[in-house]
């Protein structure tokens, strides 16, 4: 047997040590602008729930929630649907998942948004009355353990073929849980252990599979589930981040950097480094589609000026979107970066109308990724996972011109932020099919002041229109 490269300290206590934290993090450790970020991932998560539950794979999940049934402990996101509350973290967290506009860690590969607060909703929903400083210390606690999970993975799960948000994902709802619950160390520790045995996601899912929506809703049901089951005593691995042999990084990531688990643990909060999405797409793409849109604008170019383009990117982000093309269905469009290359050439614009269904095999988009040429730079690998969203572009026109522009950093990223404005344009436009008119102002002043609410309010003010009296 091969030696596995498990990079660490030595300390044989990782599960524990990381369940702990999770478990044990109050609101009053938290720092002003900590508390300040998880508001503003919170509105961030819920614009994605909502505008998520009406997609198609997420109706498919609530037709089949329904059917099944389910004790009404937990309102769904968006809905006046009560069920358990495993199911409707599984419901919330595909919706939250469901259109690639949730948060990104870069280094981490996770988008935590749509993971800890559906989580963190409905397990406030059905356990009674629940503070806005209890929802938001359980949140941060997700992201904190959660994407130290995915951080110490490394590359090396990606690269393997596994989907971040399915697999260490789950560590993240299982955060969660434990805080929401506030379970005793042990029993943290039992709840990752049984969480993370069910782990699951494969990346070939964003080549057309509606499945891939879904990966984060089953880690979602998988931490919810693993955190009740060891409130009642259920034991589960319990080294199950730091085990040599069929352990969770051992065995998904195989050079995993264990050191991360724990380092800086309650003093260097990895929430601050989350990035949010001003485009519906994989994160990989958007300094691409960036860099297009400038170079265009600042050139007064058409489509039709463009002889060719040529983009250069990290080798993962060539491995996750620069696949040949071929019509497939939403998600490998978005997740594409020569459909959204072109479509940004053609339309200059990504947002909703640009997937709809009769445009994943418009002629004209067709035609233009014929002009797109896309080649993986080693020199964007040297930072690591921290540089792989860099991209380089260059466009050649038919009038013999060539124009060049370099994004070091991702759009909405911490270090190319987007704006507070264009955040709560992103919230308002993702709620308004859903909501009653107004009704996204108050959600954004109820956020607001979170700390100071009842945090199961906060459900009754996610019911759409059309669902409102009922729901009263």
């Amino acid at each position: 047997m091969p030696s596995l490269d498990l990079r660490s300290s030595g300390n044989a206590e990782q599960t524990l040590e990381l369940a702990t934290f999770a478990a044990n993090l109050r609101y009053d450790d938290l720092p002003v602008d900590v508390v300040a970020k998880a508001k503003a991932c919170i509105l961030d998560a819920l614009g994605c729930c909502l505008a998520g539950v009406t997609q198609p794979w997420t109706r498919h999940l609530i037709d089949f929630v329904e059917e099944e049934g389910g004790h009404p402990r937990s309102r769904i996101i968006g809905t006046s649907l009560r069920t358990s509350v495993a199911q409707a973290a599984l419901v919330g967290s595909t919706a939250g998942h469901g259109f690639e506009m949730d948060d990104i860690h870069a280094v981490a590969h996770l988008h935590a948004g749509s993971l800890t607060i559906p989580v963190a909703l409905a397990i406030a929903d059905a356990e009674g009355s629940t503070t806005g400083r209890a929802l938001i210390a359980s949140v941060v606690a997700g992201y904190e353990a959660g994407l130290r999970v995915g951080i110490a993975a490394t590359g090396s799960l990606f690269m393997r073929g596994h989907h971040f948000q399915g697999t260490c994902g789950t560590f993240v709802a299982a955060a969660t849980a434990v805080n929401a619950l506030q379970l005793a160390p042990e029993a943290a520790r039992n709840a990752f252990g049984v969480s993370g045995s069910f782990a699951a996601g494969l990346m070939a899912a964003q080549e057309g599979a509606m499945s891939k929506r879904l990966h984060a809703g089953h880690a979602a049901q998988m931490g919810v589930t693993g955190a009740y089951l060891a409130r009642r005593g259920l034991t589960g691995i319990s080294n199950i981040l730091e085990a040599p042999y069929g352990g969770f990084l051992s065995t998904l990531s195989g050079a995993p950097d264990l050191d991360q688990l724990t380092m800086g643990l309650g003093t260097h909060w990895v929430i601050r480094e989350v990035g949010f999405k001003p485009y519906p797409t994989a994160a990989s793409v958007h300094s691409v589609l960036h860099a297009i849109d400038t170079l265009m604008r600042d050139h007064t170019l058409a489509a039709d000026d463009i002889e060719n383009l040529r983009i250069h990117c990290s080798t993962m982000a060539h491995r996750h979107c620069a696949w040949p093309y071929k019509p497939a269905g939403v998600t490998a469009a978005q997740m594409n970066m020569l459909f959204t290359t072109a479509m940004m050439i053609v339309d200059r614009a990504i947002g909703p109308d640009q997937f709809a269904d009769d445009r994943l095999a418009d002629p004209a988009i067709l035609a233009m990724i014929d002009r797109v040429q896309v080649e993986a730079d080693p020199a964007y690998d040297l930072g690591g996972d921290a540089s792989r969203h860099a991209a380089r572009v260059e466009i050649c026109t038919r009038g013999g011109h060539t124009y060049r522009l370099e994004m070091l950093h991702r759009p909405g990223s911490p270090a190319n932020p987007m704006s507070v404005e264009a955040l709560r344009s992103k919230f308002v436009g993702a709620a308004a099919s859903v909501l009653p008119s107004g009704r996204a102002q108050e959600i954004e002043r109820f956020v607001e002041t979170l700390e100071d609410r009842d945090a199961r309010e906060l459900t009754d003010l996610l019911v759409p229109a059309t669902s409102a009296n009922a729901a009263a």
